[in-house]
């Protein structure tokens, strides 16, 4: 006889189609612990009579789920819970900024069966062109498009991760003594290699949208007889979670054309960027230095990063890159393919997605509202407040068992008196996040000498 399912079926809120609202109802569930590995899934005409929506509708929401690796079919039983991955005990990490765990032990064992079967020792073992094999050149610069980046495939070159890709924009953008301008709080990887490369850092000020159009024209106006160049993450900015608007886009790529600033755009929360919002790589692509990559989109483990450069920059940008790295990774470059023409890789960034707009809910929910966070659909959330206040919530964070990144690690200036507290949601599990989130506001009681 078989067990029924322990689901109480439903269909997440929102307008997407119905097979991606049951797969996301599911896969929250799943998540939360709300049904467990193991378990069986309701079959598919009573699940469909259930809803009432079409049997087809229910068959396609399960074979997102099972591409996806969060369920299996067994033939002739029904589909079951596959289970997911889970945080060791301890302490709870929020400092570090990566995305829901999307992937499963079955999809990357999947993905690395079909790599056995593609990649051959023979190419497995020569070299390649330093900016990637052609194919995962052009599959990267696909994918770019998709997200507005007027990327073709000879100027978008692969590298060892979005980091990689960073510095090497920064090096080629900024020889010594370059005023490199910023927003007054940004990514710390930007700040570290800027710093070690002994540039001049200046931090703009910022408001809800990010970087001010203001403080760019005033720093460009001000002629100090150095070159200038701007480092701007306008999609879910780091660590503040503002995006820029179109309107503020194009402002800033105005300003930058007028003073002649070459232009590097940190995009690599551009799966968050909202519809029709193009990237300024797109307004300006003869000066943008366009950075992204898939670990913050996908999964940390595929170290595929992606540098697209103005069209007069390529053979540097490729010899740079072959004194770095002498080439870009073949075999990261397979599973980027894998993932892309296999429909694996739209369907992970959408769970992630979706998942990070409801774990900004929840951090939202947990936290006093006199705390002012900030979430904006993202898998990190921002706390403001006075640098010395935020050095200390940090401390006694840990002393509570909740690891959160250095108060000062983003600010351009350090001794800067207001600053804040970055909260990475992606990494814990749901249940790890809730606890982490009752420890940070249980900080905020009257009588916690954490904010005087």
């Amino acid at each position: 006889m078989k067990l029924a399912s322990p689901w109480a079926p439903r269909l997440a809120p929102g307008d997407e189609p119905p097979f991606e609202r049951l797969a996301g109802a599911l896969a929250d569930d799943i998540a939360a612990g709300l049904i467990g590995p193991g378990d069986r899934l309701p079959a598919h005409r009573d699940l469909a009579w259930r809803l009432g929506i079409g049997v087809g509708t229910v068959t396609k929401a399960y074979a997102r789920l099972e591409q996806r690796g969060l369920v299996r079919s067994l033939h002739g039983r029904g589909m079951f819970v596959a289970g997911t991955s889970t945080m060791g005990t301890g302490s709870i990490d929020l400092g570090i900024n990566a995305p829901p765990q999307m992937l499963s032990d079955r999809l990357l064992q999947a993905t690395l069966a079909i790599l056995a079967k593609r990649l051959d020792a023979e190419t497995f073992g020569a070299y390649s062109h330093p900016a990637g094999q052609p194919e995962h050149r052009r599959l990267m610069a696909r994918w770019l498009a998709g997200r507005g980046v007027d990327a073709e495939p000879d100027r978008t070159l692969l590298t060892h991760g979005a980091q990689h890709a960073l510095a090497i924009a920064l090096t080629m953008a900024c020889p010594p003594g370059t005023r490199l301008l910023t927003e007054a709080l940004t990514y710390p990887g930007a700040l570290l290699v800027a710093r070690q490369a002994g540039l001049e850092i200046v931090g703009l000020a910022m408001d809800e949208e990010g970087l001010t159009t203001d403080a760019l024209a005033e720093a460009l106006g001000a002629d100090h007889g150095q070159r200038r160049v701007l480092y701007v993450t306008p999609t879910l900015h780091n660590p503040t979670t503002a995006t820029m608007s179109a309107e503020r886009r194009q402002a800033v790529a105005r300003l930058c054309h007028a003073h002649d600033v070459i232009i590097i755009e940190d995009d690599v929360y551009g799966i968050f960027a909202p519809p029709g919002v193009r990237p300024l790589a797109s307004l300006a692509p003869e000066r943008t230095f366009h950075v992204a990559g898939l670990s913050k989109a996908l999964s940390p483990g595929l170290r595929m990063g992606a540098l697209v450069v103005p069209p007069d920059c390529v053979a540097e940008a490729e010899a740079r890159l072959q004194a770095s790295c002498t080439m870009a990774s073949a075999l990261q470059g397979e599973i980027m393919r894998i993932w892309l023409t296999g429909g694996t890789a739209e369907a992970v960034a959408s769970s992630i997605r979706a998942d990070a707009v409801r774990r900004s809910a929840l951090a939202a929910e947990r936290l006093p509202k006199q705390a002012g966070l900030k979430v904006n659909g993202g898998f990190h959330a921002w706390l403001p407040m006075a640098t010395e206040a935020a050095d200390r919530f940090v401390a006694r964070a840990a002393l509570r068992g909740v690891a959160l990144m250095p108060a000062r690690a983003a600010m351009a200036d350090p001794s800067a008196p207001e600053g804040g507290v970055r909260i990475s949601l992606g990494a814990p599990t749901i249940a790890q996040l809730g606890q982490a989130l009752d420890i940070l506001s249980d900080l905020f009681r009257p009588g916690r000498p954490v904010l005087v």
